[in-house]
């Protein structure tokens, strides 16, 4: 089971909702999120309702203010909660439990494209890579195919700016993965 708890004002004060589970909207509770504490899991917080807006991954433990986790404002209305798994057994799961689980030990791999439909050149990775430029001398990705593992992009190098979690499958174009644009500066594995 995970654990995250949002708090209205900076250093955990003011009105508080906590969460155990994955939460569509909880943002008629609290007006806005200043601080928050995860005290088990790894979860993805929304910036709008229903999994929407900018997107954060907060791993065990504490967010005195929303700079912390790289938030560009104090809105956070809905959570979902990563699940890892020991290993994965799929009989009698539903294709949502399948596909919301990385089991330690799946080979992280990642395939990224110069161009939109998996065209261009093409690079892949299996470790963390904190400047994109540096590395592969791209300052855009513009699709990508993971073929395991969670994988957070972000829109600036060193793992600042904005996030996007991507899990298993084919991403044709930048909106495939929530972003307006390719922007990808770095990226890296998500573990436990």
């Amino acid at each position: 089971m995970g654990r995250i708890i949002f708090y209205e004002d900076k250093n955990f004060q003011g009105r508080r909702y906590e969460c155990d589970s994955d939460c569509t909207d909880f943002h008629s509770y609290l007006s806005c999120c200043n601080s928050a504490r995860v005290e088990s899991g790894t979860w993805v917080i929304y910036e709008r309702p229903n999994y929407l807006g900018y997107q954060y991954v907060l791993k065990r433990g504490e967010y005195p203010n929303y700079h912390s986790w790289n938030g560009l404002n104090d809105r956070v209305s809905s959570c979902k909660m990563i699940h890892f798994v020991s290993h994965l057994n799929t009989s009698g799961a539903s294709y949502q439990e399948v596909k919301d689980t990385v089991a330690p030990g799946d080979p992280y791999k990642i395939q990224l494209y110069g161009k939109a439909d998996f065209s261009g050149q093409v690079f892949e990775a299996s470790e963390d890579c904190a400047s994109v430029l540096e590395t592969f001398h791209w300052r855009e990705v513009h699709s990508c195919r993971v073929l395991g593992g969670w994988w957070v992009f972000y829109e600036h190098p060193n793992y600042k700016g904005r996030q996007y979690l991507l899990e298993k499958g084919e991403y044709r174009r930048p909106v495939d993965w929530g972003a307006v644009c390719p922007t990808v500066q770095s990226f890296r594995r998500l573990t436990e």
